[in-house]
């Protein structure tokens, strides 16, 4: 029985590598595709050293807010926006993949939303003006790329605009994707043809359900008695990256609790591409369950303003729903964080350490 199984694993680990490689083959292929197609005064644009700084920032805010370094989807042909599809979905889940270029539509929706109260009169004349100064478009997402797929080994890129930034870093056949930051505004759109579109979903009603499962006294622990916060504790530019340890610990939930805890987890983990998810999602797992903190701000009401985190030794989780459009809770701001490896930090150690020897 012994020999069998020692087969079936030989037989199995390679093909995990191998899959491993070929994941990260087809990321690096498409990216290098893109890059062919762009004309040399867009390179100067989409390309910058892998040790500028901009690799190491993020924002969710509109561009009329905030610029973005890079190229933006506005200014590229439909053959080349065809291509950073191609980079986004061999990057990510298919539910990641979704998720994504949902939200990057959103903000077409979002004008549009603005746009009929505008015409009902719901909205003066300063309003408007505002909301359009903000720049929301599809077309202000932005892409840029730190270093040489083909050359270098380690190499990544960003792809950010309104509610979304995804850092993806590269190191020999590893993947870092984190920070990633997710939010859409209206959480659930309320008008015309898109009434009732939720793009995150699930992030909310998966903590919804876990809240409200636990008992009063559990529920007491849980929630921390403060107004809700505006945006999320480790927003973009509050300088944080962890914070404390609250809340209720995994090991005080049962068993139910405990897989309603694990659905929020791979909810969010899982829009990863299926490798660096799995592995991810295992790490997590070995960490334990049991070690995992839940923290609650706010009623326990989908209409209100409320806020979650999950607390892991090895991740953070963050879901903030605090106003939007026609009631307190409709704007989400969730960011997934994989604690030591913020922009590849825990990956690239290695090669830091491998270019300081060569001196």
């Amino acid at each position: 029985m012994f020999r069998i199984l020692l087969r079936v694993l030989i037989i199995i680990c390679p093909l995990q590598t191998v899959f491993s490689q070929t994941a990260e083959k087809d990321i690096r292929t498409s990216v290098q595709t893109f890059i062919d197609s762009l004309s040399p005064f867009q390179k100067k644009r989409a390309l910058l050293d892998f040790s500028d700084s901009e690799r190491i920032k993020w924002n969710n805010l509109p561009v009329g807010l905030r610029a973005r370094s890079g190229i933006n989807m506005g200014s590229l042909s439909d053959d080349q926006r065809r291509l950073v599809h191609r980079i986004l979905s061999a990057s990510l889940s298919s539910q990641g993949y979704l998720k994504a270029t949902s939200i990057m539509h959103l903000d077409n929706l979002l004008n549009m939303y603005v746009d009929t109260l505008y015409e009902r009169k719901q909205m003066n004349e300063n309003q408007y003006k505002f909301m359009r100064d903000l720049k929301w478009s599809h077309q202000n997402f932005y892409i840029v790329f730190f270093g040489n797929p083909v050359n270098d080994t380690a190499w990544g890129y960003k792809l950010e605009g309104h509610h979304l930034s995804l850092n993806f870093t590269f190191y020999n056949q590893k993947l870092s994707v984190t920070p990633m930051f997710v939010g859409t505004d209206p959480a659930e759109y309320p008008i015309l043809e898109y009434a009732g579109w939720r793009v995150l979903s699930k992030e909310e009603d998966f903590g919804l359900k876990l809240i409200n499962a636990l008992s009063a006294a559990q529920k007491k622990t849980a929630t921390m008695s403060t107004a809700v916060p505006a945006d999320i504790i480790t927003a973009a530019e509050s300088g944080k990256r962890y914070i404390d340890y609250w809340g209720i610990k995994g090991a005080a939930l049962n068993k139910e609790q405990q897989e309603i805890m694990k659905g929020i987890i791979r909810e969010f983990v899982f829009n990863l591409a299926y490798d660096k998810a799995s592995e991810e999602y295992d790490k997590i797992l070995k960490a334990g369950i049991q070690n995992v903190y839940f923290g609650w701000i706010g009623p326990y009401d989908e209409t209100k303003a409320h806020y979650y985190v999950l607390n892991g030794p090895t991740f953070l989780i963050e879901f903030d729903n605090n106003s939007g459009p026609r009631r307190s809770a409709n704007h989400i701001h969730s960011i997934w964080r994989e604690k030591g490896n913020e922009y590849g930090e825990d990956l690239l150690k290695k090669h830091y350490q491998a270019e300081h020897r060569k001196q």
